[in-house]
């Protein structure tokens, strides 16, 4: 175990751990979600995101445009995309742990558009998630993955915001 925590205090994952202003900057729910105000547009959110996943060298697994299959059924969604990525070598932490975090894991973001306009980012909290799975024994990669999750989100974080 000590080598596969040691892993994770890699240069790979450090910065990873939001600022106090970054975590204040986001709502999260008895539920376990966390939303974040985004600055930009819809298109312009997910592009910036892509481009923090990529930057961080994690593995971007697809996206899911959830209007555009709502269209194709013949449902009117405001815009709704689902971005899913992640890192194998810390989620497999998570899988290791309780096969059922698979359901957790790959990262699931998504990012919405609200009657107002209001562009919001959403995800799961891992401290929620890992809670609800029963897994006890990895804090240290429950911190990362969080602080992971939220960093991304701060990179199209509204400066003001309000939940």
């Amino acid at each position: 175990m000590f080598a596969q925590v040691h892993k994770f205090r890699s240069a790979a994952f450090r910065g990873l751990i939001p600022t106090r202003a970054e975590a204040r900057s986001a709502t999260h729910t008895t539920d376990g979600l966390v939303r974040v105000k985004s600055a930009y547009s819809v298109d312009e959110t997910i592009d910036r995101i892509k481009k923090a996943i990529a930057a961080k060298g994690i593995p971007f697994f697809g996206a899911v445009d959830q209007a555009r299959l709502a269209a194709r059924a013949g449902v009117k969604l405001r815009p709704s995309t689902l971005l899913v990525f992640g890192s194998p070598s810390l989620g497999a932490q998570f899988l290791s742990a309780n096969p059922y975090a698979g359901l957790d894991w790959p990262i699931r973001l998504l990012v919405l558009q609200d009657t107002a306009g209001t562009v919001w980012v959403a995800y799961t909290d891992f401290g929620w998630t890992v809670r609800r799975r029963g897994i006890t024994d990895r804090p240290e990669q429950s911190a990362l993955a969080s602080g992971l999750i939220d960093s991304i989100a701060s990179t199209v974080r509204a400066t003001s915001w309000s939940s």
